[in-house]
């Protein structure tokens, strides 16, 4: 009898842990219900109301129908799937084969390398595109002029005010760096038996990568094009400084257009963007249909990690690797400083060139302090919350039975489908329009929630990307020694996925650090962080004192990725 209650009270305590737990998954839901498809909701009924010449609103079809009929609009539509195909061939191969020799092979000085491709992806675009401008200008590109003198030419072989232009900013900012940083972490948990077996079947080193590392990294490889593919489409600031000179405007650019004009057409614009997200949807339907009708588990408790012996090719290997960093890290990073010190930006042939008077000028400017503080309020605050966010959102969609965990899923996609600064538009109706959240507007708080929804897509999928890698068998050995579901997931789960936290951190902070779309509509005087100062320099003209706010944002992004890497170092992870 006293079995029969025991095992009564057990099964009564496992169903009451059940109920508990889908009660607070549920919660979670509801949570991001209100926080991303509220917004969009906002966006989707504003996108059918009609203001009339009199002021008045009525409820129609006039913004879709003006929309499409924009002049220009089918031409960019084409001019950004030929960007986004033509820079995806390019970057994307070049990404993976980086991937594979920093975290699975024995290149030399690979540590330093891999802090290099961090690098690469923190610096922020403007600034770097403003050194490339100096590099590769028609007119006074330092390339171009050196091309010029020492062959004889007319005119410099390199105009980054082209269709190619633009291919290679993309490429150089952020484009095979961003593909690295997501790839990496799951390359890192690849059990080598797989590679083993291959070898021993008489596969060659390229064989091995090509039938047997890349399909077993579908899930990451996958992902990563997905969230490639939207970021692409959404670019903005490369194709606003680059395209307006030779008339090559994209779909962001052309969004911009709409609301930049002095009668902002809000309407019209965020039919266009509704339209991307459309666009994204099968993309997203399609990567949860392929995680969920086949098993990516690279992680158990047989996992072992050998590295790859190149030979010969160690060395070539190396020289390609730093080649390219040295690139896409020393080269802008020098010519972004170098512009601060410029009398006229661009211009060297002047009778004075350099000057310290757009230093002086800024350093006086009692804002810069209170906008760098502000930014490390915001960026600090996302990256903490967002690490915690992200690891339970992940978690609940793939290591639970929540049956609303594919709805979970589906909604961490929605804010990378959606331009950021009409996600921002929505919020903003949102908190002025919910009493209860209008308190908020203008705080440090606004801010941060804006970041962790922008910024929720890529921390989710990486730590999702990595958690499919575990084997359960991991959990079930805790559960059966007797440890609970938070010693396990403390103990065991956490320590596995620290690597991908202590990256997705800092990926939060960065993109926080240099945001600006998602976050334009939010920020008022009070809670401006130093990005929004930036783009308040360039849109008074001031490249110079633009190029200083730039610096200080490389420095905190580079700090932040000292301070990671020392922490990492510390509890004995590498990132």
């Amino acid at each position: 009898m006293a079995k029969v209650i025991a095992e009564q009270s057990r099964l009564t305590s496992r169903g009451f842990k059940v109920e508990a737990g889908a009660i607070f998954y549920t919660l979670i839901l509801a949570i991001l219900l209100v926080v991303i498809v509220y917004p969009l909701g906002l966006l989707v009924i504003n996108s059918f109301i009609v203001t009339l010449p009199d002021g008045t609103e009525q409820i129609g079809f006039g913004n879709w129908t003006i929309a499409w009929a924009q002049p220009g609009l089918v031409e960019s539509i084409y001019n950004t799937f030929n960007m986004v195909i033509v820079t995806t061939v390019i970057v994307f191969p070049v990404g993976i084969l980086f991937a594979w020799l920093l975290t699975r092979t024995d290149i030399p000085g690979k540590e330093y390398l891999d802090f290099f491709m961090w690098i690469a992806f923190f610096l922020p675009t403007l600034p770097v595109l403003m050194g490339w401008i100096l590099l590769m200008d028609p007119d006074f590109g330092l390339v171009n002029q050196m091309f010029i003198d020492w062959f004889g030419l007319q005119k410099g072989p390199f105009d980054i005010y082209s269709f190619w232009g633009i291919i290679w900013a993309h490429i150089v900012i952020r484009g095979v760096a961003a593909k690295y940083i997501f790839l990496a972490p799951a390359f890192r948990n690849l059990d080598s038996s797989l590679e083993e077996a291959s070898r021993i079947s008489g596969r060659s080193t390229l064989g091995t990568l090509l039938r047997i590392v890349v399909p077993v990294m579908t899930p990451a490889i996958l992902i990563t094009l997905i969230i490639s593919l939207i970021h692409t489409l959404e670019s903005f600031e490369i194709e606003r400084v680059l395209g307006p000179p030779i008339d090559f405007f994209v779909f962001s650019t052309k969004i911009y257009q709409l609301i930049a004009e002095v009668n902002p057409q809000f309407g019209m614009a965020t039919v266009l963007s509704l339209v991307i997200l459309v666009c994204m949807l099968p993309l997203i339907f399609l990567q949860q249909y392929i995680n969920s009708k086949r098993s990516f588990v690279t992680v158990t408790s047989h996992f072992k990690r050998n590295i790859v012996r190149l030979g010969a090719m160690k060395w070539p290997a190396f020289i390609l690797v730093f080649g390219f960093c040295m690139l896409v890290t020393v080269v802008p990073i020098t010519f972004m400083v170098l512009g601060t010190f410029m009398s006229m930006f661009g211009f060297f042939d002047i009778e004075s060139v350099w000057t310290m008077d757009h230093w002086k000028r800024v350093l006086q400017d009692p804002i810069l302090i209170k906008s760098i503080w502000n930014t490390v309020k915001m960026a600090g605050g996302a990256a903490l919350i967002g690490m915690l966010l992200y690891t339970l959102l992940a978690y609940i969609s793939v290591r639970t039975r929540y049956r609303a965990r594919g709805m979970i899923d589906f909604l961490t996609w929605l804010p990378a489908a959606i331009p950021g600064i009409i996600l921002g538009l929505g919020m903003l109706w949102m908190f002025l329009g919910v009493p209860f959240f209008r308190p908020l507007y203008g705080t440090i708080f606004i801010l941060i929630l804006a970041v962790l929804i922008n910024s929720m897509t890529t921390g989710v999928q990486l730590i999702k990307t990595n958690m499919v890698q575990l084997g359960k068998e991991l959990e079930e050995a805790s559960s059966v020694s007797g440890g609970s579901w938070l010693y396990t997931f403390r103990r065991v789960i956490l320590p596995i996925l620290a690597p991908v936290l202590l990256s997705v951190g800092t990926l939060t902070f960065i993109a926080a650090s240099r945001n600006v779309a998602n976050i334009a509509m939010l920020v008022t005087g009070e809670n401006r962080p130093i990005a929004m100062l930036q783009l308040d320099y360039m849109a008074d003209g001031s490249y110079e004192a633009a190029a200083i706010s730039g610096v200080f944002v490389v420095i905190m992004t580079i700090g932040v990725a000292f301070i990671a890497r020392w922490i990492g170092k510390r509890i004995g992870i590498h990132i």
